[in-house]
C-alpha cells in the first residue's frame, strides 16, 4: 500500500517538475513537505479512490502521510 501511495504522489510531483520522493515518513505533510497544492490534493484523492476505493477526505482533512496510511489501513 505504501509503495502505491509513493508511486501516486511521485506521478503528481513529476508532472509539476518536482523531484520524485524516494523515502516517505508518516510525519511528512502533504502541503509543506511534499509541496502539494489544493489541486494536487484533489488529484491525489481521485487516484487513491480509484486505487483503494476510499475517499481519504470523506471524514475531514488529512494533512500528513501517516493520516493517509491510517485511512487506507481501515479499509
Amino acid at each position: 500500500m505504501e509503495t502505491k501511495v509513493l508511486e501516486i504522489i511521485n506521478e503528481i510531483r513529476v508532472v509539476k517538475g518536482l523531484t520524485p520522493v524516494s523515502v516517505m515518513n508518516p510525519a511528512m505533510t502533504l502541503r509543506d513537505d511534499l509541496n502539494l497544492t489544493s489541486f494536487d490534493l484533489a488529484e491525489l484523492t481521485v487516484k487513491l479512490e480509484d486505487e483503494f476505493d476510499i475517499d481519504i477526505f470523506e471524514d475531514g482533512l488529512v494533512s500528513t502521510l501517516g493520516e493517509v496510511f491510517n485511512k487506507l489501513t481501515r479499509i
